[in-house]
């Protein structure tokens, strides 16, 4: 075999490792694009930060999946939910002002591409007083059209944003788990968005 043959097989082995490397270029950007896609396409009650603003009263849901490692594969369902408060009561059950035991009770109709589907309604009690810090414990049960969802979790008394993990459901959502995301608590802007591990 001559120099000139070496040096065309050099050249034709470098040319096979670039056409490998372009081909797993554009697999990861593809795969880039579709994640970002469905990112995109969760809807109107977008997370844009830990309080998230929103411009409407609408909500959508989508799917993705999501590989957990290579044997496993779960999906998640994206439900964004848009939270209409009617009743509201606290109840002071020790000294005037924040102490351990004073709960708090709330419900308001969810809202799901636009119409009703449900009630949501909860509670949250103080179970930890520090300085002029209350820290609660919240459970809530929101119905999503074809069942309800129940969570809960430790949350600041007053915050704006909640993360929940979700510990069961009905209907549809038997077995449920997953996590929520509210924010704007308490306003009229206030969302949900549930993220169902399935």
């Amino acid at each position: 075999m001559g120099i000139g043959n070496l040096r065309s097989a050099d050249a034709y082995r470098q040319g096979q490792g670039n056409r490998r490397n372009a081909s797993g270029r554009r697999a990861k950007l593809k795969k880039f694009l579709g994640v970002s896609l469905a990112a995109a396409a969760v809807g109107v009650c977008a997370v844009g930060s830990a309080d998230a603003n929103t411009s409407t009263g609408q909500s959508t849901s989508t799917s993705t999946s999501t590989s957990t490692n290579a044997s496993e594969k779960a999906r998640v369902d994206v439900i964004d939910i848009k939270l209409k408060n009617e009743q509201h009561a606290e109840t002071d059950l020790g000294p005037a002002g924040p102490s351990l035991g004073d709960y708090n009770s709330f419900s308001g109709r969810a809202i799901r591409d636009g119409r009703e589907v449900g009630l949501g309604a909860g509670s949250c009690k103080t179970v930890h007083i520090e300085g002029d810090k209350a820290t609660t414990q919240c459970v809530i049960t929101v119905e999503i059209g074809r069942g309800s969802v129940t969570m809960q979790s430790l949350a600041p008394r007053g915050g704006s944003s909640l993360e929940m993990a979700i510990t069961g459901g009905t209907g549809a959502y038997a077995g449920a788990r997953g996590t929520a995301h509210y924010w704007a608590i308490g306003t009229p802007d206030e969302c949900m968005r549930v993220r169902l591990l399935r």
